[in-house]
């Protein structure tokens, strides 16, 4: 697996990792014992960059996580991150940013992962009630105190990755990027490539969208987030539907899945960009990883720039409310 760093005193991790949300919440029923073997599988193919939060399954995803490395936690980049608020019943209560939090969360973090220190700790989303300085300075402190070692933002809008750097360096970006959510390509990349910040692409398979594999709304079993989501509505799933065909038929010239080709355009935005597909199928975990193998010429780059432009999609990524908590 090829591995990639945005500037030398930067964390260097696999180009390809593997995001652990739905192994716990969202996306259906859970397994812990499947999952487990699936980041054993992950690690054993060197896709050692693990991706998890503090909210995801109101902290079960850490716990299952930190199971998993148990006796395996050298070979792991772990990533967590704080900030959205769960209350009772996995309600969501809001976002803090608030420097006592900040400590908080991470010492309960590190409890559930059962380790002494994260690699990589995200603000989960910018507080808007709280000066992105005040924050990013209590989470250096935890850097001062060897419970983290690098830092990094989520969704964050460029001033805000600016205003943080001049506190402590950020490490690295987690923002929403894929063939039906290019946002990024305009600021947000290049301000990371200047900055030296590694950018990590996630859902880079818009949220499972892109592979093929969802054919209709009804193919989301109950309980699943997608079904809530303005892109995967009865209103504009079939017009998305039509850009994916695009996806799939140059896949198939390339020899590849719609899933790698998604994938190894997002490597394609800068040497600085990385990704971190979800999965609880070892068998895609093996074909995400084959992503990295895949090689687009420029004439593949412009013909996937055809099919999907910026702003091709149908809806937004997220319905208003949750849209709104998202920086700038």
């Amino acid at each position: 697996m090829e591995r990639r760093r945005a500037r030398e005193d930067g964390p260097e991790v696999s180009a390809i990792g593997l995001g652990c949300m739905g192994m716990s919440e969202f996306y259906g029923e859970a397994d812990d014992a499947r999952s487990v073997g699936v980041i054993h599988r992950a690690l054993d193919q060197g896709v050692t960059f693990l991706d998890t939060a503090d909210m995801y399954g109101s902290g079960a995803n850490e716990q299952l996580v930190g199971r998993a490395l148990k006796d395996r936690r050298d070979e792991a980049f772990l990533a967590t991150k704080f900030a959205i608020k769960r209350g009772e019943g996995g309600s969501f209560t809001g976002v803090s940013g608030r420097p006592e939090y900040v400590r908080e969360a991470c010492d309960a973090s590190l409890k559930r992962l059962g380790v002494d220190h994260i690699d990589l700790y995200y603000q989960h989303r910018v507080d808007p009630e709280v000066p992105i300085e005040e924050t990013v300075g209590a989470m250096a402190e935890l850097v001062a105190a060897g419970k983290v070692r690098f830092l990094g933002l989520s969704e964050a809008a460029p001033a805000t990755v600016r205003r943080a750097a001049t506190v402590h360096p950020i490490a690295a970006l987690q923002t929403e990027l894929s063939l039906w959510s290019r946002d990024p390509e305009a600021e947000l990349i290049p301000l990371c490539a200047e900055l030296g910040i590694l950018f990590v692409a996630y859902s880079p398979l818009g949220r499972g969208f892109l592979t093929g594999r969802y054919r209709s709304p009804a193919d989301f079993p109950e309980g699943d987030f997608r079904r809530n989501l303005p892109r995967f509505s009865a209103e504009n799933f079939g017009k998305n539907l039509e850009l994916v065909a695009g996806v799939e038929k140059l896949a198939e010239s390339k020899d590849c899945t719609a899933a790698q080709l998604a994938l190894a355009w997002v490597l394609t935005r800068g040497d600085h960009v990385v990704t971190i597909p979800g999965t609880t199928n070892p068998d895609r975990l093996d074909q995400n990883a084959g992503a990295a193998k895949v090689d687009l010429t420029p004439e593949d780059l412009a013909t996937l720039d055809g099919i999907l432009p910026p702003d091709a999609a149908e809806g937004t990524r997220y319905p208003e409310q949750r849209m709104s908590m998202v920086d700038g």
